[in-house]
Formats: C-alpha cells, sequence, structure tokens
C-alpha cells in the first residue's frame, strides 16, 4: 500500500478541508480528554498523516523521555501495518523516520525561548526543519497565556502547524464544555480543539472548534483495542 493510499484512509480526513490538513500555516490544534484516555496516540496519529506526506514532524514531549515517545510511535505504527496488511511496512517505516525529530525538555525549565534556540540550532546547520510541531504535556494552567502568546509568535514566524495535548480535570463532569474546561480561557488561540471522550467500550472524537470551511464531520472514535482512529460505523 502506498503513502497515498494510508492518507486517503485517514479519517481525520473527514475534518479536513480539500488538502486535507485540519490546521492552517500557523495554526493552533488541542486535542483534550482526562489522563489515560488517548491524547497521545491521537497525536501520533496525527504526526504520521503529516510524516506519510513527507512533512517534517518535531515532537516536543515534556513529560516522557525519547525512548516511550519512540514506542508510542512503533506502536500506533504497528497497528496501522497490521490493520492495512501493509506489504512494505518496513520499507515505508524506514522512508518517515527521517522527518521526525523528538525532543524533550522538564515541564518545569520549558520555556518557548528555550524551544525556539534549539530549533534555530538544528535548522541553522540544516539537520532539521519542521513544518509541524506536537507539543505534549503543556500544563494548561492559570499562567499558560503566556507562553501560547510566544509559541503563536515562534509557530506564525516559522510557518507551522503546531498540536498541543491538554488534559481535562479528573472532578470535570461529562459533556463538551466540561471537557473543554483547561481551554476555556485561551480557546481563542485554537482553530481546532478536539475532545476525547469515553462512549462505552469507544472513544468519541468530537470536534468542540473547528475552523470555517472544514468539514466537521462526526462519527470519528478511537478503538479500545489498538487506539486507532476509525469512523465509527467502519
Amino acid at each position: 500500500m502506498l503513502k497515498k493510499d494510508l492518507i486517503l484512509r485517514n479519517p481525520l480526513r473527514l475534518m479536513g478541508r480539500e488538502t486535507g490538513h485540519v490546521l492552517s500555516e500557523g495554526g493552533f490544534g488541542a486535542v483534550v480528554a482526562r489522563a489515560g484516555v488517548g491524547k497521545t496516540a491521537l497525536l501520533v496519529q496525527l504526526a504520521l498523516d503529516h510524516l506519510l506526506r513527507g512533512e517534517d514532524v518535531l515532537h516536543v514531549s515534556l513529560d516522557q523521555p525519547v525512548k516511550k515517545v519512540c514506542l508510542w510511535y512503533d506502536e500506533v505504527f504497528r497497528h496501522i501495518r497490521d490493520q492495512y496488511e501493509l506489504p512494505q511496512a518496513e520499507e515505508l517505516w524506514e522512508s518517515i523516520l527521517p522527518h521526525r525529530f523528538i525532543m524533550t525538555f522538564n515541564v518545569d525549565g520549558f520555556s518557548v525561548p528555550k524551544l525556539e534556540e534549539r530549533v534555530t540550532d538544528l535548522t541553522a546547520q540544516g539537520l532539521f526543519e519542521p513544518q509541524v510541531l506536537l507539543v505534549d504535556g503543556l500544563p494548561f494552567d492559570e499562567a499558560v497565556r503566556e507562553p501560547l502568546s510566544e509559541m503563536k509568535i515562534f509557530v506564525r514566524e516559522q510557518g507551522l502547524r503546531a498540536w498541543f495535548s491538554a488534559r481535562a480535570h479528573r472532578s470535570a463532569k461529562p459533556g463538551e464544555a466540561a471537557l473543554a474546561a483547561p481551554l476555556a480561557d485561551v480557546a481563542d488561540f485554537f482553530e481546532v480543539i478536539l475532545q476525547l471522550t469515553p462512549k462505552g467500550p469507544e472513544v468519541e472524537v468530537q470536534a468542540a472548534k473547528m475552523p470555517e470551511g472544514a468539514a466537521a464531520e462526526g462519527g470519528i472514535v478511537l478503538d479500545p483495542n489498538t487506539l486507532l482512529i476509525k469512523n465509527k460505523k467502519g
């Protein structure tokens, strides 16, 4: 199966524009859910979709080491390989790995200027020039607005598309408004907000915010066994 075939089979295309991109350049997207529901799994699938398009993805983790992040990618790709019975999975995997770069920070020591410095070091040496940024583990507390403002400037200047994970509080009541609570005060930064809500044996992927012109169709879930996104009726 060719890369194009996998891209076309990605259920997230139902939420994208004609190009298949959910975010515009300089845009922010967020995946919000309680702990352990599938935020990182969905972020990795978003990353793999970009990698299959030949785009360079910088994955910034603030709460997991490089080895753990690599395991997430290995696991998700293994499930995709098995689901679609990819005939040349190893070759495909080797072809997309050079387009991925994993960077870790201690959450207490993270700042946007430090991120900019490390990215500048990479690009100045011609080692890696990201087109997509994933930030996993950023605390969405009362102090998050300032770093998001700095990040917005950085992402726009670099022409990136940026995805964030946001943890919903355990005390949040079921429902869209409650789950979106961590983003309530900073929702204006985001073009797209996807909420993961456990419903029976599956986890529903709900679009709480989508840009004008995006499809925003429903019926997308995370498979409880593989955490792969799929059409609900698929």
